[in-house]
């Protein structure tokens, strides 16, 4: 029975190395995958899904107002068969593509795998992540950890100089060099100001 799964993280986390994991593995076993990629991160070229571990594939790049479950068909009819649809940095969905990943479950019959984020560096859900939280089948945490040690669930994002940004658009693409992942005690202590991210609690370059 197909379902609508979401995988989600803070950033940092694996989610597009596990991703492209789940894609070699249908492969593997003879079956055909739908990558779908927002087009505004084009962090390793518009259309590539590439991990910080060196792994990368093309995939089909989709706007705000396109019709997922329509991009869908069109595949099968032209290709045939799909094992799965793969979504990643479906943090950047909007609420009608969300439903639209329901129907490719529900009226077509194919797994969705959705990776993203769950909240942004204000601590706020994103909009595609919300609905997936309400509508998916079934929601998998992927772990990183904080400087601390603890379990990293937030998000910071940091400016030049390495100081927590509180305020400003909720998209902005980053890597590393933006985003920092941190414990929600850790997320508390830096908004208020009593906290700081020191060079050494950067994310590892891989």
């Amino acid at each position: 029975m197909a379902k609508l799964y979401f995988y989600y993280s803070a950033m940092n986390a694996g989610k597009t190395t596990t991703l492209l994991q789940s894609a070699h593995n249908y492969h593997e076993r003879g079956m055909r995958t739908l990558l779908l990629t927002p087009r505004l991160d084009t962090r390793a070229g518009e259309g590539v899904v590439a991990s910080r571990i060196g792994l990368s594939a093309r995939g089909t790049v989709f706007g705000r107002d396109d019709d997922l479950e329509a991009i869908t068909r069109a595949d099968i009819a032209a290709k045939g068969p799909l094992g799965c649809v793969l979504v990643d940095e479906a943090q950047f969905l909007t609420r009608p593509q969300v439903w639209q990943l329901t129907e490719i479950v529900d009226a077509l019959g194919v797994p969705v795998l959705a990776y993203g984020l769950r909240t942004d560096f204000r601590g706020e859900l994103f909009e595609g992540s919300q609905y997936l939280l309400a509508w998916a089948d079934s929601l998998v945490e992927i772990k990183t950890i904080c400087h601390t040690g603890r379990k990293a669930t937030m998000v910071v994002r940091v400016d030049a100089s390495g100081r927590a940004v509180k305020d400003g658009p909720q998209v902005e693409i980053g890597g590393n060099d933006r985003y920092v992942s941190v414990s929600r005690g850790e997320f508390k202590k830096i908004m208020a100001g009593e906290g700081q991210i020191e060079p050494a609690q950067a994310p590892l370059p891989f």
